[in-house]
């Protein structure tokens, strides 16, 4: 028997895939629960349909990323927080940081889960931060961190 696959199913198949499976199987288990309906030509075109409309949402994501990575293009961040003698900062640089002077410099939203910074920055230089917009664009900023003038 025919099936198309509603959700993802282990061993089986992703949502949107044709599968022949035994007929007691798709009864009795994938039918009922959701998972499968039997492929009919409607289901087909139903199942195309969505499969298209996913496509052009996710590439609308793509150009939306694309369109923020050029707003991002050759941004620098400049940072002053307390210095110790050493050069490490009393407290750190976060990824909520970074996001904040994102936004308060160009007006973008930017996740903190975007920001591509392995630990919180401690110590004063320059550093290169990727910020992941969409799967496919990246985008590189530049995050200086300088020593507070003593006033």
């Amino acid at each position: 028997m025919e099936v198309v696959l509603l959700k993802d199913v282990s061993r089986l198949g992703e949502a949107g895939d044709v599968r022949d499976v035994a007929p007691g199987y798709a009864r009795n288990y994938l039918i009922p629960k959701g998972l499968a309906a039997v492929a009919t030509e409607a289901m087909r075109k139903r199942v195309q349909e969505r499969a298209a409309a996913e496509t052009r949402r996710e590439a609308e994501e793509k150009e939306h990323a694309e369109e923020k990575a050029a707003d991002l293009e050759g941004l620098e961040l400049l940072f002053t927080p307390r210095v110790g003698e050493s050069g490490r900062l009393y407290g750190s640089i976060t990824k909520r940081d970074i996001t904040e002077q994102i936004q308060e410099k160009t007006g973008e939203e930017i996740d903190t889960r975007q920001v591509m910074l392995e630990d919180s920055i401690k110590e004063v230089g320059e550093y290169q931060v990727e910020i992941e917009l969409h799967s496919d664009v990246m985008q590189e900023i530049t995050v200086a961190v300088e020593a507070q003038e003593d006033s």
